[in-house]
């Protein structure tokens, strides 16, 4: 994508308004909410709401509490109607 000239908040414009969940670990800065924050634009214009988000943990290996916010917002993603 870089190699062509592309930035990701176009792949992001591009997956909206499907819901989409960023699980950072310890190594991925947070940096990555700054093409979010034009994700959740694209997806106000579309009327779409709670539709993008983004966690952060100290370890970079998945965690117990990571899991579970991965499937809370898998399960309210396949559940919105919003």
């Amino acid at each position: 994508m870089v190699k062509t000239g592309r930035d990701l908040h176009e792949l992001h414009a591009l997956m909206a308004p499907r819901p989409f969940l960023v699980s950072g670990g310890a190594a991925d800065p947070p940096q990555p909410w700054q093409a979010l924050n034009h994700t959740v634009a694209v997806n106000t214009l579309l009327g779409c709401a709670y539709r993008v988000a983004m966690t952060n943990r100290d370890t970079h290996a998945p965690t117990a509490s990571s899991n579970t916010q991965i499937y809370e917002f898998s399960a309210y993603g396949l559940g919105s109607k919003r």
